[in-house]
């Protein structure tokens, strides 16, 4: 098992031989990731298991690597994905223009080449203290996973509503993390240190969820043989989430209706009120408005849930937080099963950037476990990637290994396909013992087709009778 605490240094040179003597130098203090160019650093950022904590980055990379241009990209990069990371760069060129171009983007340290490993070696040991230190005394963030502009976003309008005393209806795609978000916002509000209890509406039969909600007296119905407090009595001052929402059965809406209005229900059995206190969020996958239009859900219920109402924004429209989500879930998942994480090898992290991900974060996680299952401590393939995702078929296609003989010199469509379409009629003749009209119906044509596809192949005509012409 790799030591953890040792600092984990990503290096980042064009040539290979200053990186492995770097590489050499360091190993007493740090585990290296290293890279030739950024689209190789940012893949390696993004695949890691650990966070980073120091990078030593060469400004001259390719496709230009006598200009400063890419090195200074990527220390943007770098620390827009993580703030805290300190970088120290390394450059031969323009080394005083550099210098400030560097540091005024973020750069913590600036070294001209050559510069001894030794001296390297001290600054990075300084970063690592500062990259830490930043870490520790970052603030408590919301668990929602993800930086990209939209999730930024939502972990914002959380925090503005997460005081309100009035009901937040949370909309979005099955899979988009409703349950994550009202959990977030509970843990940020006022109510916090109270109870979050959470109820999916959709999992309780519909002649139970009333006393589910609600509560029963001794005897209210067969079975009942003790008085039991419902949900709203369990989340008392805290907050009570209602998921799948739009699945509660007509007959129950006004009585839910009534308790977000005045704040009393009934236990089922009961005549005596009962006071409800609980913060409510409501979550659904259906489009209510469209529920209330068909009949299915009362309209002044709608309006009394969505008050206040928030969009999860689905994972396709997130970017690089499918990067974000793979790095939050691979070394959770990985500890939990005892299985080494995988890395996505170049082309897989491609069609991980490109994939729709339709099921949203709750398929990206189903995934990262198929992946450790099958794959632990090796590195993905594209094609192995793709044996797990609901591609298009044309896109699948694409993916699936060529036919060895492809490969092979002086290949021909043409003369496959033949050799395939001669299999095919041989092997129906066979099974309709030499009769062209049943041969022709096991092969979905029409019988002169036949004749003609046998001329064409030049295969002997067979009498009705399953003798030969």
């Amino acid at each position: 098992m790799p030591d953890t605490n040792r600092p984990l240094l990503l290096l980042v040179d064009d040539d290979p031989s200053i990186v492995e003597t770097l590489a050499w130098a360091f190993e007493p203090e740090f585990d290296t990731l290293a890279a030739g160019s950024r689209p190789e650093a940012i893949a390696l950022v993004r695949n890691s298991t650990r966070p980073i904590d120091a990078a030593l980055v060469d400004l001259g990379l390719p496709p230009a690597p006598h200009r400063p241009d890419e090195g200074l990209a990527l220390v943007g990069e770098l620390l827009s994905a993580a703030p805290e990371l300190h970088i120290v760069v390394l450059s031969g060129q323009d080394a005083l223009a550099s210098a400030r171009h560097a540091r005024a983007i973020g750069a913590f340290e600036f070294h001209a080449k050559p510069a001894s490993p030794p001296l390297l070696r001290d600054a990075l040991l300084r970063a690592v203290g500062h990259t830490r230190n930043a870490r520790a005394q970052k603030p408590q963030r919301m668990r929602l996973v993800g930086e990209s502009a939209p999730m930024q976003a939502l972990r914002a309008q959380l925090l503005r509503l997460a005081d309100a005393p009035f009901p937040l209806l949370l909309e979005g795609e099955s899979g988009t993390g409703k349950e994550v978000a009202a959990q977030a916002l509970h843990e940020t509000s006022n109510r916090a240190k109270k109870p979050f209890v959470a109820v999916n509406c959709a999992a309780i039969a519909p002649g139970l969820i009333e006393a589910a909600l609600f509560g029963h007296a001794r005897g209210a119905f067969t079975g009942a043989t003790g008085a039991r407090a419902g949900f709203f009595e369990e989340a008392g001052d805290g907050t009570l989430l209602l998921d799948e929402v739009g699945e509660l059965p007509l007959d129950l809406q006004p009585k839910l209706l009534r308790t977000l209005e005045n704040g009393e229900y009934l236990r089922v059995g009961e005549t005596t009120a009962r006071r409800a206190s609980a913060r409510i969020i409501a979550a659904t996958n259906r489009n209510l408005r469209e529920e209330v239009k068909a009949g299915r859900f009362r309209a002044d219920l709608y309006h009394r849930l969505s008050v206040l109402n928030l969009q999860m924004p689905p994972l396709r429209t997130l970017g690089d937080d499918r990067f974000v989500l793979l790095q939050h879930f691979l070394p959770l998942l990985a500890a939990e099963s005892g299985l080494p994480p995988f890395t996505l090898g170049r082309d897989a992290s491609a069609l991980w950037g490109d994939y729709s991900f339709p099921g949203n974060v709750r398929e990206l996680r189903n995934i990262v476990l198929r992946l450790l299952a099958r794959y632990a401590g090796e590195t993905v393939a594209r094609v192995q990637l793709a044996a797990e995702l609901d591609l298009d078929p044309a896109l699948r296609a694409a993916d699936e290994p060529l036919p060895p003989d492809i490969l092979g010199e002086g290949f021909s469509l043409d003369e496959a396909m033949r050799r395939t379409e001669r299999r095919y009629i041989e092997s129906a003749l066979a099974s309709a013992r030499g009769s062209m009209s049943q041969a022709a119906r096991l092969l979905g044509i029409h019988r002169t087709t036949l004749y003609g596809r046998i001329n064409v192949l030049g295969l002997k005509m067979p009498t009705g009778d399953g003798r030969e012409e």
